[in-house]
């Protein structure tokens, strides 16, 4: 009796340890997959080994991105890149954004042959840096457009009568810190606004003039906040032809890229801490091993809009 209790004994132990090695096994080969498709492909590590079209998603709202313009300059060193597609999709955001990446782009652009394939939206900054590519592929039913910029502020003084708060200020100038929320916007505060308004406007208008080969006039006749379809966005000219991704793969063949290279979408790593604990790795692992690829990423898009944009907007909903 007592053999055959140490023989179940010794059984227990040996399926524990073989436990452990197999699950030890299957995170090292889950490891090793990992590095082998970062160094052949790299579409989750910034870049890739072999000759390939670049993808880059401009999504969500538009803010200044140090991340995305790193990205874009990456892109255009690298000479595994013979192509780019940037992916728009966006109600737009902050003017100062829309120009950063506006003009990376431009420089990236330079270099490499850039196309830009509108989603479901490419409105106000949105289209600004659509703009920026060579050659502009929208869906039928995609939305464009939205040429203008705008500044939206609150009026709480009738909330602060009402439950008895009263500002007190002391400033240098009248104008200095207006418009307000605490005061009653007076004639000059407007002037002094309309006129970064329409200064920030008419350098908008001028890209587009500029980028889609029309005149002034034109582009005016087309900048009154108006938003498009993609058919309609054809007629007026704001974009290109309607199609996805295999347009925009064709029409860079027409520049010469191989149109039989693989498209790689260059993501933001999240390389803060290396690329061990990178959320990179943390999707690809997750993937390999059957988990939810976005469970690292939930406090991240809990806060990946900014839901109050400072300054100078180009957005088609605020």
């Amino acid at each position: 009796m007592i053999s055959r209790a140490d023989d179940l004994i010794d059984r227990r132990r040996l399926r524990r340890k073989l436990t452990f090695w197999r699950v030890a096994a299957i995170a090292v080969i889950a490891l090793a997959l990992v590095a082998i498709s970062a160094w052949l492909y790299g579409d989750e590590f910034g870049g890739a080994a072999v000759d390939h079209i670049a993808k880059v998603r401009i999504d969500g709202t538009i803010t200044e991105d140090d991340e995305l313009i790193e990205r874009l300059e990456k892109i255009r060193k690298s000479p595994r890149v013979k192509g780019v597609i940037l992916a728009v999709d966006s109600p737009g955001g902050t003017t100062a954004g829309g120009e950063a990446t506006f003009d990376e782009v431009r420089k990236l652009a330079g270099d490499k042959p850039v196309v830009a394939q509108v989603g479901t939206l490419a409105a106000s900054a949105g289209y600004m840096i659509a703009s920026a590519a060579d050659h502009i592929v929208a869906r039928k039913s995609s939305i464009v457009g939205s040429i203008g910029v705008l500044i939206q502020y609150p009026d709480v003084t009738g909330l602060m009568d009402k439950i008895g708060v009263k500002l007190e200020e002391v400033k240098s100038a009248p104008l200095k810190a207006e418009p307000s929320p605490f005061n009653p916007t007076t004639d000059e505060e407007r002037a002094m606004v309309r006129k970064l308004i329409m200064d920030s406007y008419d350098w908008f208008v001028g890209i587009v003039a500029d980028r889609r080969a029309m005149t002034k006039p034109q582009v005016l006749a087309l900048a009154d906040g108006s938003i498009f379809t993609g058919r309609q966005a054809v007629t007026n000219g704001l974009i290109d032809e309607v199609g996805g991704e295999d347009e925009a793969v064709a029409w860079l063949g027409t520049k010469g890229v191989d149109t039989k290279l693989k498209v790689v979408e260059w993501k933001d790593t999240g390389g803060h801490g290396g690329w061990l604990f990178s959320k990179a790795l943390v999707r690809t692992a997750s993937r390999l091993l059957g988990l939810p690829e976005n469970s690292g990423d939930v406090l991240d898009r809990l806060g990946a809009d900014r839901l109050f944009l400072d300054g100078l907007v180009s957005v088609w909903h605020p």
